[in-house]
């Protein structure tokens, strides 16, 4: 089963490369960007103005090749691939929550960003925290993570040579 996604709009960041990206949006205050959705979509936009965060789904679009394994940022440990947030995936989707500041049209200006800029947009959802904060959630390996103050990325999940 093969399954086609294409884009309904781009990200736009300060970023322009990989390094030097916050690891996380809790790292990304006070950074903006915008979203240009395609006009095509614009009537999906309405009623998003009464929201203040949102869910945006993306493809890491700079990433080659996928490992089950990784260093993730936050550790000194290897870990599989679906126990971190790393964008070297099988399926290279990315996912942030980032606050709303305004709609003009179709185009979203976004805060806490951690994305490059050019990113390709597959899905916007709105941030509901009744369905999505979970109370006692487990947080697996993070508990003992042994690198918690790195907050920007390195190159390591661009290319096939991770660094370790």
């Amino acid at each position: 089963m093969k399954f086609e996604f294409s884009p309904i709009g781009i990200i736009h960041s300060p970023y322009t490369e990989p390094a030097g990206v916050p690891i996380q949006c809790v790292f990304a205050n006070g950074v903006t960007g915008t979203v240009e959705v395609f006009p095509e979509f614009a009537e999906g936009l309405t009623d998003l103005d009464g929201f203040s965060h949102i869910i945006l789904l993306y493809r890491f679009h700079r990433v080659q090749g996928h490992s089950l394994m990784c260093r993730p940022f936050l550790d000194v440990r290897d870990h599989g691939i679906f126990a971190t947030r790393a964008p070297r995936r099988p399926n290279p989707i990315g996912l942030s929550v980032v606050g709303l500041l305004k709609i003009d049209g179709c185009t979203l200006t976004i805060g806490g960003v951690d994305i490059i800029d050019g990113t390709p947009l597959l899905d916007i959802k709105p941030y509901v925290p009744d369905f999505d904060v979970r109370h006692n959630a487990k947080t697996g390996w993070y508990e003992q993570a042994g690198n918690k103050q790195q907050t920007m990325a390195d190159d390591r999940f661009v290319n096939n040579n991770e660094k370790k």
